[in-house]
This record gives C-alpha cells, sequence and structure tokens, in this order.
C-alpha cells in the first residue's frame, strides 16, 4: 500500500527586533514620549480614579454600613466596588461633562493641543476637589511642601490638592459611617442585655440581632437614605 504525501507549503516565521533604534526625525521622538506618557497614565488610571473623583468616600461609607449591618460579605466586594464606580459616576458626571466639553471635544477636533487640553480638564476636576476638601487639610499640605501662600484657589498645584482632597474625604465618610454605626449599635446593645437578663449567656447576640437589623434597614428603605445621603454630601 503506497500512501501518498501532500507537501506542506512552507509557513514563513517573522522575525522579531526589540531594540533602540537612533531616530530619523524630530517626529519620532515625540511619537515615542506620547506612547510612554500615555502608559504612564493608565498605570496611574486606578490611583487617579480612587483619589480624585468620589469613589474614595462611597467606598468607605458602603464598607461601613456592611460592617454595621453584620452581613460579612453580603454584599460582596466586588458589588460594592461595582456599585461605587456606578454612582461615582453619577456623581462625576456634571464635572466629566464640563471636562469633555471643554478639553476632550476640542481636542479631537483639532483645536487644542495636548498640553492646552490637559490644562483645559484638570480646571473641572479641580474646582470639585477644591470644593470638597476643608481649608485646615489644604493648609497642611501647602506647609508640608513648603509651597507659598496662594492668591486664589487656581494657583494651587493639582498635585498639591490631590491629597488634601484625600484626607477630607476620608474625613467625611468616617463621620457618614459613624452616624451608620448608631442605630444597629442600639439593636445590639438592647438585644444582648435582653438575653443578659434572661440568662442565655452562651446564645450569641449577633444571632438574634442581624434579623433585626436587616429588617429596620428594610423598613426604612435604607439603601435609598445611604445613596441619597452621599448624593447630597457632595458640594
Amino acid at each position: 500500500m503506497i500512501l501518498a504525501y501532500q507537501q506542506v507549503p512552507f509557513i514563513p516565521i517573522p522575525n522579531l527586533k526589540i531594540g533602540v533604534t537612533p531616530a530619523s526625525n524630530p517626529h519620532q521622538v515625540a511619537f515615542s514620549l506620547q506612547i510612554l506618557l500615555l502608559l504612564t497614565v493608565l498605570t496611574l488610571a486606578p490611583s487617579i480614579l480612587v483619589l480624585m473623583t468620589s469613589f474614595t468616600r462611597i467606598i468607605i461609607v458602603l464598607s461601613f454600613l456592611q460592617q454595621a449591618l453584620g452581613t460579612q460579605q453580603i454584599p460582596s466586594s466586588q458589588i460594592l466596588i461595582g456599585f461605587s464606580l456606578f454612582l461615582t459616576y453619577v456623581t462625576m458626571y456634571p464635572t466629566l461633562s464640563l471636562m469633555n466639553k471643554q478639553a476632550l471635544q476640542p481636542y479631537l477636533h483639532g483645536k487644542l493641543s495636548e498640553v492646552r487640553a490637559l490644562k483645559k480638564a484638570s480646571g473641572p476636576l479641580r474646582q470639585f476637589m477644591l470644593k470638597q476638601t476643608r481649608e485646615k487639610d489644604l493648609a497642611l499640605i501647602l506647609r508640608m511642601a513648603h509651597a507659598p501662600q496662594p492668591k486664589t484657589p487656581n494657583d494651587v498645584s493639582l498635585a498639591l490638592v490631590i491629597p488634601a482632597f484625600a484626607m477630607s474625604e476620608f474625613k467625611t465618610a468616617f463621620q457618614i459611617g459613624f452616624v451608620l454605626f448608631i442605630p444597629f449599635m442600639i439593636i445590639d446593645m438592647v438585644v444582648a442585655s435582653t438575653l443578659m437578663s434572661l440568662g442565655m449567656l452562651m446564645l450569641p447576640p449577633v444571632m438574634i440581632s442581624l434579623p433585626f437589623k436587616i429588617l429596620l434597614f428594610v423598613l426604612v428603605d435604607g439603601w435609598r437614605l445611604v445613596v441619597g445621603s452621599l448624593w447630597l454630601s457632595f458640594k
């Protein structure tokens, strides 16, 4: 028996070269720097999202709410983060609209350069952060950086506004979290005192108080109250 073999066509293997070659014109150097800057921005994107938007306050408050309810991982961290991202988009929508109108669209139509577009985009974001920033926090950051006293808010460097804004967000989020803890803590204290007076020392109070805390949260429409309070907390 004779087997006929069909000749397989040769598949060329591409040659991959990695190296640094001299640029033939300044345009190639500028393009390479733009790619490097874009990669740097993409690397810092999570930090920008967390520290320059309303995401920090929202996720901290929702985490406090989860701890106050005592539901452990319900809702899970992934759900809280996803919900916080969409709430961040809603609260930041006016600022994002201004950035799109003043910087992104003119840049896409060739009316602004990269530097001017970035400067235009930082304006609405700076105004949003300064509205949420306490003067004491901003003054502390300025003293730490040995920066001169600014004449107007626009004179403050964006690199100094970001840590001051983050400090103010931490304080505001912890204040809201403390208020959330009070009604649930009262329920825990009442249940613990009742079980102790009945002599049920071996029964965990958390097991009894958890259904009452969930019932209270549902009856008062807790999610609407928390989300509405978060939205109103932004100036």
